[in-house]
């Protein structure tokens, strides 16, 4: 138990020293953020209700805490809604908590560069990148091989320059990439260069691709054949390229519509609603197996999984762009990945050049994407963590006389045998510091001035399960008359019983409050859950065998008076005195 213990500890260690993480992430009120204010916005101008407010607020929360145990607060005040974030940047949390949209599907019709507009040529080529993802663009497979796949090539895209390359939406497919610049008829813009495919039927690309927008009209190469006009007029004229590019637009998903990417970088006339976001039932990130990847997984509920089948069907033999499926939320397409086959069942998953921020990112765009109310940003400002490092302070002192109380007590009261109550407080600590810094960098959990009035509690919650032991242990040898060793095994029985019990009523009772509870009592109830289990590792894997070892020195198994366990401290009588008992007797 005692190696397994140690391999544990250097097993954390050693994940700590790869991932260069030795210090815990701090919250809001130890470290500073950002503060967003956001204001409900109604068509009728009318105060918003109170059941669409609360609403807000949960999806909200879910939002911000999605990507792990950041301890967001996301809290009403009248109207408004205030979401604080600790250790965040003000790009991040707006990015967020801005999104107020309902997620939809839909075909993409026609796509070009964000700046192209009759009569005005493009300032600069810009560089391709995945939509939603900010990073940069899919590589994807050489197409210069012939492929035997039916299904269209994940590699010649002939998306405009600027356009988001996507990425592959199947059951297991790769992104697609930019094609080449070439001049002629059938020039596309200028991207990433890939080598066109020698068999346009080996490599299953459409034949019929877009011609790239001549010097005098740089939309001349879209086909806006079943556009409707009024939205054909509006797609030539959109510009993405400002820093207002569309967001926040409720769009009809009964229309057609224009809309840009969310990086700005390319704009897309895009078919009515096929799925709409209330049809997604679930999405998680996660990485492939086979291919080492990160890859995003949706599913969808009953009838959206028909729907989603329904559209993916239709659109496999599409030629460019109109085989893509745009992801439009919050009035911007967040990805618009090539569909290369049908996909039935209601599970699909997105990959391309994800890493884990992005592929996490996306899919709580995926999962959270519908808001019931649109919000204007009233304030954004960045907290001072000043008061939280005075606070910090104080909470460290007060749980270093605390835990210094208790090693005192346990000296003096257990003796030599208080040296295993030290021990067992300090292999605690170990395990609880390396628990925070692992989780801090791989669950974004952030520690707080609640979490760290957990953790002090926890010192009481250890010092419980080895005095439950120790009384066990003793109350055996003065019953019993049992020797050191066997009242150790004997005690440990009957022990363990009563630490579990005690441990499982402690983690019930933080599990309910955590789910029940937000903000700073969510981690507190946090923190007590996780001691609780470090505490039952610690008494199982340390305590109790750490005990069974000293039994065997004669220091305690003769109960040396220093050891804790002498005849004195174990109540017993003089030979004598029981034999006259017994005479009489």
């Amino acid at each position: 138990m005692l190696l397994a213990l140690l391999a544990l500890i250097l097993a954390m260690g050693a994940t700590m020293l790869l991932q260069k993480a030795f210090v815990p992430k701090f919250a809001l009120d130890l470290a500073g953020g950002t503060t967003v204010t956001l204001s409900p916005v109604t068509q009728s101008g009318a105060a918003p209700s109170q059941e669409s407010l609360d609403l807000a607020v949960n999806i909200i929360r879910e939002r911000v805490n999605g990507t792990g145990l950041a301890d967001a607060d996301v809290a009403k005040s009248g109207d408004n809604i205030i979401i604080s974030v600790g250790g965040a940047g003000t790009d991040e949390v707006v990015k967020s908590v801005g999104t107020t949209a309902e997620l939809r599907f839909r075909q993409v019709l026609a796509v070009a560069a964000a700046n192209a507009v009759p009569g005005k040529l493009p300032t600069a080529p810009a560089t391709p990148a995945p939509s939603g993802s900010g990073s940069p663009a899919p590589t994807g497979k050489s197409s210069s091989k012939p492929t035997s796949s039916a299904k269209p090539s994940s590699t010649a895209n002939p998306a405009p320059s600027g356009t988001p390359a996507g990425r592959a939406l199947s059951s297991a497919l790769t992104a697609p990439t930019p094609a080449p610049s070439a001049s002629g008829d059938k020039a596309k813009p200028s991207g990433k260069a890939t080598p066109e495919p020698s068999s346009s039927a080996a490599s299953g690309q459409p034949s019929a691709q877009p011609t790239a927008p001549s010097a005098e009209d740089p939309l001349a190469g879209a086909d806006l054949t079943g556009v409707d006009p009024a939205v054909a007029e509006k797609f030539k004229t959109l510009d993405c390229t400002g820093k207002d590019h569309g967001q926040g637009v409720q769009d009809d998903p009964e229309k057609q519509i224009v809309a840009c990417s969310d990086d700005g970088t390319a704009k897309y006339v895009l078919e009515k609603a096929a799925v709409k976001g209330t049809e997604v039932s679930g999405a998680t990130s996660g990485v492939d197996s086979t291919t080492g990847e990160w890859i995003v997984s949706v599913n969808f509920k009953s009838k959206g999984a028909s729907q989603f089948a329904q559209i993916t069907g239709q659109i496999t033999s599409a030629p460019q762009p109109r085989n893509q499926l745009a992801m439009v939320l919050d009035g911007v397409v967040i990805s618009a990945p090539v569909i290369e086959e049908p996909i039935p069942g209601g599970q699909a998953r997105i990959s391309g050049s994800f890493t884990q921020k992005t592929s996490t990112d996306l899919a709580n765009q995926l999962k959270f994407g519908a808001l019931p109310l649109k919000f204007n940003q009233s304030s954004i400002e960045e907290v001072s963590s000043t008061l939280g490092a005075d606070q910090l302070q104080g909470g460290l002192l007060a749980g270093g006389i605390g835990l210094i109380l208790v090693v005192l007590y346990s000296l003096l009261y257990y003796r030599g045998l208080g040296l295993v109550a030290v021990a067992s407080l300090g292999v605690a600590t170990i395990l609880t510091y390396q628990s925070v810094v692992l989780l801090g960098h791989n669950a974004n959990f952030r520690l707080s001035l609640p979490h760290i009035i957990g953790l002090i509690v926890s010192i009481g919650i250890t010092a419980d399960s080895f005095i439950v032991y120790f009384e066990r242990m003793r109350d055996e040898m003065k019953e019993g008359r049992r020797s050191l060793r066997v009242a150790v095994e004997v005690a440990w029985v009957r022990a363990r019983r009563t630490i579990l019990i005690a441990d499982a009523v402690m983690f019930i009772a933080a599990l309910v409050l955590y789910f029940l509870a937000v903000g700073g009592v969510a981690g507190f109830a946090f923190a007590m859950g996780l001691t609780t289990l470090i505490d039952i590792m610690v008494v199982f894997l340390f305590t109790k065998p750490f005990v069974a070892a000293l039994a065997k020195l004669p220091f305690f198994a003769k109960g040396h008076k220093l050891s804790g366990l002498d005849a004195e401290r174990m109540s017993r009588e003089p030979s004598d005195a029981r034999t006259t008992v017994t005479q009489e007797g």
